[in-house]
Parts: C-alpha cells; structure tokens; sequence
C-alpha cells in the first residue's frame, strides 16, 4: 500500500516538472518567435494600461473631492486627449507608408454614433465617480467585461462558452454584494439618492462600454474588413474626435467653461492643481486607450482582459492609499469574487483560441 501511494506521488511529481518544462519551453519558443522590439513595445504597452488608466480613476475622484462639481468637464476631459492617438497615427503615413482607410458614409455615420455612444459613456461615469469611492467604482465598472460577452454573442455572434457564463454570474453576484454594503462604502457627504444615482450610472455606463466594444467590433468585420494597427489607431482617432465635439456642445449648453474659473480658484490645492488635475485627466486616459490598443494588436484580446483583470486591484489599492477610500470586508469579497469572475473570462477565451488553433491545424492536415 505504501510502496503504491510512494509510486502515485513519484508520477505527480514527474507530471508536474515535465509540464513546468512545457510551460518554459513554450515561453522561450514564443519569446524567440518575435523580434526584441516587439517585446519592448509590448511591455510599454501594458505598462500604460495598468498605470494610465488607474491614474485615470484616481484623478477623476480627486477632482470631486477637492472641489469639482461638474459631470461634464471631467467627461470632457477624458476625451480632450484625443489628438495624442493623431500623433500616434501620423508616422505611420509619413514612415511606414500606410495610407488613410477611405471615408465613406457608413463608415462616418459609425464613427459618428460611436462619438456619440461614448460621449454618453464618459458622463456615466463622471457620475459613477462624482458619488461612489473610486474602489466601489472601478469594482462596479468591472460589469463591462459581462456586458461586452453578451452584447459581442447577440450583435456580432462571438461564442459564450460554460466558463464565460461563469464568468458573467460571478461578477454579477459581486456588484449585488457591493449594493448590500452601501451603507459602509459612502462618504459621509453623499446622500442615498445620490449614491444609488453614481450606482445605477456606473452599471449603465459599464453596459454601454459593453455596446461599444461589441459595435466597434462590427465596424471591423463589416466596413473595415481588416485590423492592423494603424486602421485601429484611426478608429480610436475618429471616436475620440466626435465624443469630443459632443461633450463640449454639452459642456457650453451646460454653461461650465465659464463655471471652469470658479471652480479653480475654490479649489482644494489652488487654481495650479485644478489644472493640473484636468490636463493629466486628459493625458491618461489617452495614454490608457493607446496602451489598450496596442495590446490589442500585438498580443490578443485574452491578454487585454487579464491586464484589465490586474487593473482593478491596482485602482482599488491605490483608492485605498490615496484617497483612504472605505474598504470593508464585503468589499474585499467582492474584489476577489470579481478577480476571479476574470479568471474564469480568460479561461474561457484560452480554450477557444486553443479549439480555434487545433481546428485550423486539422484543416491544414486535410488539404495536405
């Protein structure tokens, strides 16, 4: 009896080194398959999401708690930013030889709504931010990941397999547990009405990101037929210029450009950290959205949805350290619950890429 259990764990042993060495084999062979720069660019590329976009939700909190009452400048400032992916963009005209995907009016109009659809988005989540801590809110904008596998099945017919499910049940269960901790996770400054306000915005903004990602997803495999960088880099491009033109129609309606001095000289820091506040808003999350791109393109959508899993600790970290955001036992449950529901979402994508891999193997195999 002792010899076999001594034999069984000698075998887990052996299984579990040679499945090490696989693992190491298979890094070191994806590793050798691509040139030193694009490794450098890649690293550069998560670094930017994992800092620029929690930088984001950091800034975007520190201007209502310094001072910041409008919902449509800090909207704005999220796509004030936009001409940093026209600097992007340009070299690849002038050095690489590409030339501008034609302009035609299905092409515009999708651009168009697009602008529009994100416009909306931002002020979502200016309001998401102006009344929710930035942990609860970066916890609850995490929903988009189960919008955008539900929204991608319906309208551009992706495939939802067991650990997607799992994964759309997971972090659901994880915003219903922040909701049930409302009362310890609200600033003292913020009535019930108004953070039930930032709750229900945050989830409609997080399923409208969902409607988003899943349209621009259409735009490629119907008009643009094709998804290089730079095609990317021009969408990106077009988006952010008409979200802009519409929050700053909003912005002048709303009368808050003129509202801008006032704010400045009340707030906390002075009118330099108003500005300041604003102007890395805008930087960030530019630099997030390029960073996201290029991810996107170099790598694989399953590696932007584990750094997209990673960024949520770290803004909720850093809410917790910089802003001394509320952070009680439920909302740690719900952070590991949502970490996981990630998990299992990238799981779920490894698993079709690897059937989508042996399927084209096999077909290779018939027609040789």
């Amino acid at each position: 009896m002792e010899e076999a259990v001594g034999t069984s764990t000698d075998q887990s042993v052996v299984f579990s080194l040679e499945k090490l060495s696989n693992i190491k084999s298979m890094a070191i062979n994806i590793y050798n398959s691509k040139p030193i720069s694009h490794w450098i660019q890649f690293l550069l590329s998560c670094a930017a999401m994992l800092i620029a976009f929690p930088a984001s939700s950091i800034l975007s909190r520190v201007y209502y708690s310094d001072g910041g009452q409008s919902k449509w400048i800090i909207s704005w400032a999220s796509v004030a930013g936009w001409p940093l992916t026209v600097l992007f963009l340009l070299p690849s005209y002038f050095f690489s030889k590409k030339t501008p995907t034609p302009l035609n009016y299905k092409l515009l109009l999708s651009y168009i709504v697009l602008g529009l659809l994100s416009a909306a988005d931002n002020l979502m989540y200016a309001y998401a931010y102006a009344y929710l801590p930035a942990s609860t809110a970066s916890l609850l904008a995490s929903s988009s990941l189960a919008f955008s596998a539900l929204f991608g099945y319906f309208i551009v017919h992706n495939r939802i397999n067991i650990s997607t499910l799992n994964a759309i049940f997971i972090i659901s269960v994880a915003v219903i547990i922040i909701g049930l901790d409302s009362d310890s996770d609200r600033y003292g400054n913020v009535t019930d009405s108004e953070y039930i306000i930032g709750f229900v915005m945050d989830i409609l903004g997080s399923a409208l990101h969902g409607l988003i990602f899943a349209l621009s997803e259409l735009v490629f495999v119907n008009l643009l037929g094709r998804r290089s960088f730079h095609v990317v880099l021009e969408q990106q491009a077009m988006v952010s210029l008409f979200a802009f033109v519409f929050t700053t129609v909003g912005v002048v309606v709303n009368n808050d450009f003129k509202g801008m001095v006032s704010e400045a000289k009340s707030f906390v820091g002075g009118e330099s950290a108003y500005w300041l506040v604003l102007v890395w808003s805008c930087v960030t999350f530019q630099v997030g959205v390029l960073g996201g791109t290029a991810v996107l393109y170099l790598a694989s959508t399953v590696m932007a949805g584990v750094l997209n899993a990673v960024r949520v600790p770290i803004t909720s970290i850093a809410a917790i350290i910089l802003l001394h955001d509320p952070m009680s036992g439920f909302k740690i449950l719900s952070l590991v619950i949502t970490f996981w529901g990630f998990c299992c979402y990238i799981y779920g994508g490894y698993m079709d890429s690897n059937k989508d891999d042996d399927h084209n193997k096999k077909d290779l195999e018939d027609r040789v």
